[in-house]
């Protein structure tokens, strides 16, 4: 094989450790990508007709995040005999080994054939049956080895096969950690950076490679005493206005929020009204009493919610909810000043719980998101009383108290339209964290 590409230190430990399992945890921009390609290129050369396989946790993502790369490595050493782009292959020189990038999203289709290498990129988003009844079985005809990398995801099944590493019981395995200061690619001043950005959990697990442990609350940087103020009297009618919906009908809810220089001096998030309606309410109802409450407004209104356009909520004959808003706004004195940001798709939960618990404090303790309990009650009440299920890896839960909920994913709606994170990786609850 030509020259190895340059490796860091830290990368070379995990690449000239012979144990046949091995782990890899890391922060942000470690360089986990490349190694890997180093680490399948070896593998592939190591004598003639080896099968060595790239699995990321979608077909769509190995192909985004490794193909290109792959392709621009071997041309660089002339190892390519041929091609195949819709199957993410190629076929090396002299040896006739294949490397093969694939998906783990339909991991039954990974069945029926013997490995001689393996790397599970991101493993901790990859479904744990695509390893224990798929893919481990394609080592055993041949004593393959594997490669696992990625960031933690709480104390899922990553977590279990990192602590085989350092397990008398399992001599196969070997684990490492590494921050991303550690990996040496990202300079120590755009790491401080990210601190002030991003909440202390997010930050630990992503640059860091800490393991958290998801239980408790779900935005657990919230305290009435630092997050509550009385800001409905910081109102500015001519800035824009956020309406945050989540479509419902027990509660009707919607959170009204303000961008605006908080009592701490930092510009935020002022939560600075809500609709609330217990019971029997719709779509219709929640923005009439919108209309009510803000029909002075004098700026923009910009409106962001469930992208589902309200699968559980009210809309069933006469549209969507977003038909029924639009319907409803378009009415009110501000309506030639609506406009709707609405993805094609929501962000994953925890992705949006994470980008509100960043924006509730960051790790260098910012708060950039405050609410008046006032005018607000029920938003302070889901931020306070909103928990994750038990034994879970970061999902909320619905059913101990149906009631919350619904008026802080509205909010959180917004937050990570208007404030999204670098990355869809999160970390939320309360924590303890593993060196």
């Amino acid at each position: 094989m030509d020259r190895v590409c340059r490796l860091t230190v830290p990368q070379w430990r995990v690449y000239s450790d012979s144990s046949r399992f091995r782990v890899l945890v890391s922060g942000r921009r470690f360089g986990k990508t490349r190694m890997s390609i180093e680490e399948l290129l070896r593998a592939a050369t190591a004598g003639q007709g080896k099968k060595v396989w790239y699995v990321a946790p979608t077909y769509r993502q190995a192909q985004q995040i490794c193909w290109q790369i792959l392709k621009d490595r071997l041309a660089s050493g002339k190892w390519i005999e041929r091609k195949n782009e819709s199957d993410l292959s190629v076929t090396l020189k002299r040896c006739g080994s294949t490397i093969s990038l694939r998906g783990a999203d339909n991991f039954d289709s990974l069945r029926g054939v013997g490995l001689h290498f393996l790397v599970m990129d991101e493993f901790a988003d990859i479904k744990p049956e695509a390893w224990f009844e798929v893919l481990r079985a394609t080592l055993s005809d041949t004593g393959g080895r594997a490669l696992f990398t990625g960031t933690p995801k709480g104390r899922n099944w990553a977590y279990d096969l990192f602590q085989r590493g350092s397990d008398p019981e399992y001599p196969d395995w070997a684990a490492y950690s590494f921050t991303t200061i550690e990996g040496g690619n990202v300079p120590p001043e755009e790491v401080e950076l990210a601190r002030r950005e991003l909440d202390e959990l997010t930050f630990r697990q992503e640059y860091e490679a800490s393991f958290v442990n998801f239980e408790g609350r779900c935005y657990y940087p919230f305290l009435q005493e630092t997050h509550c103020a009385p800001l409905r009297q910081l109102y500015d009618p001519r800035a824009p206005l956020a309406f945050c919906f989540d479509f419902n009908v027990e509660p009707g809810v919607a959170a009204v929020a303000q961008e605006l220089t908080l009592p701490n001096g930092l510009q935020g998030t002022a939560v600075i009204g809500e609709v609330y309606i217990p019971r029997n309410s719709n779509t219709p109802a929640v923005c009439r009493k919108l209309i009510q409450d803000w029909g002075g407004h004098q700026g923009a209104v910009v409106c962001y919610g469930d992208a589902t356009g309200g699968s559980r909520g009210s809309a069933k004959v006469a549209g969507s909810d977003w038909d029924l808003i639009k319907a409803e706004l378009r009415q009110a004195p501000f309506g030639p000043r609506v406009s709707y940001r609405v993805p094609q798709a929501n962000p994953p939960e925890r992705a949006r719980v994470n980008a509100m618990n960043s924006r509730l404090k960051s790790e260098a303790g910012d708060i950039r998101l405050m609410v008046d309990r006032q005018t607000a009650p029920h938003v302070v009440k889901d931020l306070e009383g909103v928990v994750l299920l038990k034994g879970g890896s970061g999902e909320i839960d619905k059913r101990s108290t149906p009631e919350l909920s619904h008026i802080s994913d509205a909010l959180g709606y917004y937050v990570a339209s208007a404030f999204p994170l670098a990355k869809n990786s999160v970390t939320i609850g309360t924590y303890s964290t593993v060196a």
